[in-house]
């Protein structure tokens, strides 16, 4: 029998999808293209020993020093006050939301909670340094009005959504035989929560803190606004730092010349987010797989 021709409205829907994924995947490699070509030309003018073991970051001095650690290390000190405040409250929203919570009270405090990742980060950073960071001078002593300590709080607000939400439907999808088999073997609500729901969930709970993660390291004008754009290689929350971000929003003005050293900062820093983000996304894959496969 001959195989029948598909239709050609079919073939043009076809044709259609594929140029659709296409262009995010053609995207994606000039994007790297462009990242490794900009990168090796800082590189031939920068070498690796001082970008990786100096530990001052000034490439619009007239010292210059291209040492990354000040700003890798305000990236992720941010990020971690942001992971330590949206993890906990995240997760603990979740839970409720899917375990305790009456399905109308559900359905209503879910879409308020999600309200959240709609405001502009522009707002959030003006709050961080207008509202947050005064009341925490009176709590904190010596505690800079420029600081990676508000601008990490608010980001871990402002990330708490996608938490919440993930995890949410992560442990709303838990098959409800899993539990009715828990509570037939005598268990608790609590302890079919912790022993059968949430392992049985943990791959979707683990994805949702990566990505708020890699939300975080990216985030751009909280920090730009209420951090100090101050590079220095601490761990202190009290003082100004300067993200990877902030650094590429502080060097992107228009007032850098288009081919200098300087300029090229902006890739090789755009390269080490890159890495950073794909680095956090391969090891979520393991860890979920691993997870997966019993821990084996």
């Amino acid at each position: 029998m001959e195989k029948a021709k598909t239709p050609l409205r079919e073939r043009i829907i076809e044709g259609g999808l594929l140029c659709c994924g296409a262009v995010s995947v053609i995207t994606t490699a000039a994007i790297l293209v462009i990242l490794l070509i900009e990168t090796a030309g800082f590189f031939k003018e920068v070498s690796l020993m001082d970008f990786f073991a100096d530990t001052q970051w000034t490439p619009l001095f007239s010292e210059k020093h291209f040492g990354i650690w000040p700003l890798l290390s305000g990236t992720l000190l941010t990020s971690a006050i942001a992971i330590a405040v949206a993890l906990p409250m995240g997760l603990l929203a979740a839970i409720y939301l899917s375990e305790f919570a009456a399905e109308g009270v559900r359905k209503t405090l879910k879409p308020i909670l999600e309200v959240l990742a709609g405001v502009p980060t522009i707002v959030y950073g003006y709050f961080a340094l207008v509202y947050v960071t005064p009341i925490l001078q009176k709590i904190i002593p010596n505690l800079s009005g420029f600081n990676a300590l508000s601008p990490g709080l608010i980001m871990g607000i402002m990330i708490i959504p996608m938490v919440s939400s993930l995890s949410e439907d992560a442990l709303h999808a838990i098959p409800a035989t899993l539990k009715e088999g828990a509570f037939a073997l005598g268990a608790d609500k609590l302890g079919t929560l912790f022993r059968v729901t949430i392992p049985s969930a943990l791959s979707g709970i683990m994805a949702s803190a990566i990505l708020a993660a890699s939300r975080a390291i990216g985030e751009t004008m909280i920090v730009a606004i209420a951090a100090g754009q101050q590079p220095r290689f601490t761990f202190d929350p009290r003082v100004p730092i300067e993200t990877m971000t902030a650094y590429i929003v502080q060097i992107s003005l228009g007032d850098t010349p288009t081919g200098s050293i300087a300029y090229k900062t902006i890739f090789v820093v755009g390269a080490s987010l890159f890495i950073m983000t794909f680095s956090m996304n391969i090891l979520s894959r393991k860890l979920v797989r691993r997870y997966r496969r019993g821990g084996s």
